[in-house]
């Protein structure tokens, strides 16, 4: 008999005006994001949503590479991954992304590439984040109105 596992990752975002907002993790973990500079009124030297979006998408690869090569005792002596995501113009006129690419270079045991293709080509179709892309994004909405400032 298996055990099914439930996990649940929420963060809180708050923001501060600007086009700036601070998100923070259950574990108190702090992060400044922004509207990338691309995009009129945005801020450089800011993580945006758009990297981080193209940074949990690599490091998530990364990560599950990883403990693919460890449950299959594949020695992986160097791991190299740049990652790029294009954003374009739809039809409708909104942006959004088209594609997010990894490249990737590893470096395995003579004899052990083959395995170690393998491997990567696992990492990408197992790796949550990638696959949560497919996942539609429900919005459950609470409005209320401010309370009315006396003069």
């Amino acid at each position: 008999m298996s055990v099914l596992k439930d996990f649940r990752f929420s963060v809180d975002v708050r923001p501060d005006g600007d086009r700036l907002v601070d998100v923070t993790s259950d574990d108190g973990l702090s992060l400044a994001v922004a509207t990338p500079p691309e995009f009129r009124g945005g801020i450089a030297g800011v993580w945006s949503p758009e990297h981080l979006l193209i940074a949990a998408t690599a490091s998530c690869y990364a990560l599950t590479l990883e403990a693919i090569a460890e449950r299959l005792e594949l020695p992986l002596h160097e791991v190299r991954i740049g990652a790029a995501g294009h954003v374009a113009r739809m039809m409708d006129g909104s942006f959004g992304f088209v594609v997010i690419e990894l490249r990737v270079a590893l470096t395995t045991a003579p004899g052990r590439e083959g395995e170690a293709r393998g491997a990567a080509h696992l990492a990408e179709s197992t790796c949550i984040v990638g696959y949560a892309l497919t996942v539609p994004i429900k919005v459950e909405l609470e409005v209320a109105a401010a309370e009315p400032v006396e003069a």
